[in-house]
């Protein structure tokens, strides 16, 4: 099985670049920028990664965020997260930032694309990985601070392939962000929200009345209403599920737990992904590989999460065609059905 989920073309669809950076990095970047971290070493770091729930885990990440700095800090965050992604065949990444992080510390939001941006670049042209990019809203802070951010983003939209909101769920529902997110559609962004992991599943709904989302990001929580999970089905909305993240942040208890299976065979547009991987034990093989071990997955069923993650993309229809025949050739050559 390791040797099938280490060969078969993956798409991460839910990857919050902040959270790719790997206490060594975080640890180099911090004496590079003169940034003293409260943690003596690299060790006592990955001890503090016990969280108890969505906010203990942003309060570290933010904290760890305030190593980068320059252009270049943000390119070796995003290289490095190529290369990890190289070992895992990953084969196209739509990725996440979060201006607000480093824009409130000084940092300018052209520093923040272009080093993520020319990175990304690289990583295309020297292992072939496509890639598009999302800036997020955060939802802890107001609608007007959006505002501002995306008045801020403004000369940069063409080189942004779509908006996020991400952050803190409690008390900060999708609706909060309506009219922004309306002038985001009104400027031909695609949208998608955060709904349904810490939040209750109506947030998955005003993420698709309120906000016009074109994916969910986690959005397990959809079990909870009948009807929504029924609309999601009939309509195949997205889902990008992160499950490696959902059992450290206590979504679920253990990964045999975890709904993503039963979510596939009921007909939802399920996909895997690692979040933010530095702080969850995992990048996106390591999350199929968590499917594979503790609930069971086939092979078959580790095959179309990777084919609904095509289905979800924002490729082009020529590349989603090449890539589904990718796929179904690797499962072809190891004896795997697909229908």
């Amino acid at each position: 099985m390791e040797h099938f989920i280490t060969g078969l073309p993956k798409l991460e669809l839910h990857l919050h670049i902040e959270g790719t950076l790997e206490p060594e990095l975080m640890f180099a970047l911090g004496q590079r920028n003169g940034v003293a971290l409260p943690w003596p070493d690299v060790d006592s770091l990955r001890a503090a990664y016990e969280f108890d729930g969505l906010q203990s885990f942003l309060d570290l990440y933010y904290l760890g965020a305030s190593v980068l700095i320059h252009e270049q800090d943000f390119f070796d965050l995003t290289w490095a997260y190529l290369e990890r992604c190289v070992a895992d065949h990953v084969v196209h990444v739509e990725i996440f930032f979060d201006p607000q992080t480093h824009t409130a510390r000084g940092v300018p939001f052209a520093t923040v694309l272009g080093g993520i941006e020319r990175a990304l670049q690289a990583g295309e042209a020297a292992f072939g990985i496509s890639w598009r990019l999302i800036m997020s809203f955060l939802r802890h802070l107001s609608e007007e601070a959006a505002f501002a951010t995306l008045a801020e983003a403004t000369p940069y939209l063409a080189r942004l392939h779509g908006v996020g909101l991400d952050s803190g769920e409690q008390g900060n529902p999708p609706s909060k962000f309506a009219r922004v997110f309306a002038r985001c559609r009104e400027l031909g962004l695609p949208v998608v929200a955060h709904a349904g992991e810490e939040g209750p599943a109506d947030y998955i709904w005003q993420a698709i009345r309120e906000l016009g989302v074109q994916r969910i990001d986690h959005g397990v929580r959809c079990v909870e209403d009948p009807a929504l999970l029924s609309y999601l089905a009939d309509t195949r909305l997205p889902l990008t599920v992160c499950p490696l993240s959902n059992v450290r942040l206590r979504v679920f208890d253990q990964m045999a737990h975890h709904n993503v299976l039963r979510l596939l065979e009921q007909g939802l547009c399920v996909t895997v992904n690692s979040d933010d991987p530095a702080y969850f034990g995992g990048y996106l093989g390591a999350n199929f590989q968590a499917l594979a071990d503790g609930l069971g997955a086939s092979q078959e069923q580790l095959c179309r999460l990777s084919l609904n993650a095509v289905e979800a993309s924002w490729l082009s229809l020529a590349d989603k065609v090449r890539l589904t025949r990718d796929i179904r050739l690797h499962a072809a050559l190891h004896g795997v059905s697909l229908h």
